[in-house]
């Protein structure tokens, strides 16, 4: 049975907390039933689908089995069927204490029938780890969602 998200922060927690474990199946699980949705990883590479997305994904799971993900400066824009949450991540790999990134992502998530879902992830390196870590010019700490109207 198909899990049912009830807000764009579940989806998001579970998206992390399934690359904390590894686990392909829960990863899946969130993304909407879309052929167009679109994950962008921090090398740049664009891909469409959700055959491509788990290819992707089992192939970093292969390589880096433990993966966490901490997550920082949320910034979150939400209306009644679309949210975008923009955040800082920062990457632990296995037992490393030195933290890899900052890494900048944009997740967009849709509403539909069967709940909230992900339709987008783009993730690409911060080109200045003072201003992924500083609160922008926009004044928002990130604390309070925006609505969209």
């Amino acid at each position: 049975m198909m899990a049912v998200f009830a807000t764009p922060e579940d989806v998001e927690a579970t998206f992390y907390e399934a690359i904390a474990r590894a686990d392909l199946a829960a990863l899946m699980s969130v993304w909407a039933d879309d052929e167009e949705i679109v994950c962008i990883h921090p090398t740049g590479q664009r891909l469409t689908g959700a055959a491509a997305i788990r290819d992707s994904w089992r192939a970093i799971f292969t390589n880096n089995p433990q993966l966490t993900v901490r997550l920082s400066r949320a910034v979150r824009w939400s209306g009644m069927l679309l949210a975008v949450h923009n955040v800082v991540e920062t990457l632990y790999i296995g037992d490393e204490r030195k933290p890899h990134g900052p890494m900048l992502a944009t997740n967009v998530f849709q509403r539909g029938a069967s709940g909230w879902r992900l339709l987008a992830h783009h993730a690409s390196t911060a080109a200045d780890r003072d201003a992924a870590e500083t609160p922008g010019s926009s004044g928002s700490d990130g604390a309070t969602p925006r609505t969209l109207h």
